[in-house]
């Protein structure tokens, strides 16, 4: 379980791609300093598991289901990538539980200068997740925990503040480009549970 608040920006150095899933390996520092093989990590918000590992960079395996859901299978070397460990027992809980199971892709529409460092994002979600999306609840873009700002059919906006463009893969995105999404799984869980009642 992670929290979407993001530790480190890390570099894709490679991508391989198999028969049916893929390998990808990333530079980065901060986050292996207590990593062990087998331990989960959270690239763009989708939960991974460490293959190999050394001082400065990692590599994970990509399942078809993985390459097929998440925006994964679009990074290119020199890509940045949104990185966070899992959630420790004793940990803060700064942002909302995040599995790193991601329900699929959004696009990009806008990324509109606000003033003072903040952004206005506004996203193209698929229809079958909007039911689970409300204004200022959660919602996992690329591993972020962001707050909704503003729910417009199949558009959702949030305002990003400037810690946050610093800080993560934001910077670099461009209309049209896909992020991975996950709904708040609460809201999933109570859909189920409604369904049954009679």
């Amino acid at each position: 379980m992670f929290t979407g608040i993001i530790e480190e920006l890390g570099r894709v150095i490679a991508l391989e791609h198999g028969q049916a899933g893929g390998r990808l390996t990333v530079e980065c520092s901060g986050i292996l300093q207590d990593a062990t093989l087998g331990a989960s990590i959270a690239v763009n918000g989708t939960c991974l598991t460490a293959v190999e590992l050394s001082a400065d960079k990692f590599s994970v395996d990509l399942a078809p289901e993985t390459l097929k859901r998440t925006n994964l299978g679009d990074l290119t070397p020199g890509s940045y990538v949104n990185l966070e460990r899992p959630l420790r027992a004793n940990g803060r809980l700064d942002g909302h539980f995040v599995l790193g199971h991601v329900d699929g892709t959004a696009e990009i529409v806008s990324l509109e200068a606000l003033g003072d460092d903040n952004w206005w994002l506004r996203l193209r979600v698929p229809q079958e997740l909007t039911r689970y999306i409300v204004t200022k609840g959660s919602l996992g873009v690329d591993g972020m925990s962001l707050t909704v700002a503003e729910v417009d059919g199949d558009l959702v906006s949030f305002t990003i503040i400037p810690h946050t463009y610093e800080h993560t893969t934001l910077r670099g995105y461009r209309s049209g480009c896909r992020v991975n999404m996950e709904v708040d799984i609460l809201a999933k869980h109570l859909e189920k549970l409604a369904g049954t009642v009679r």
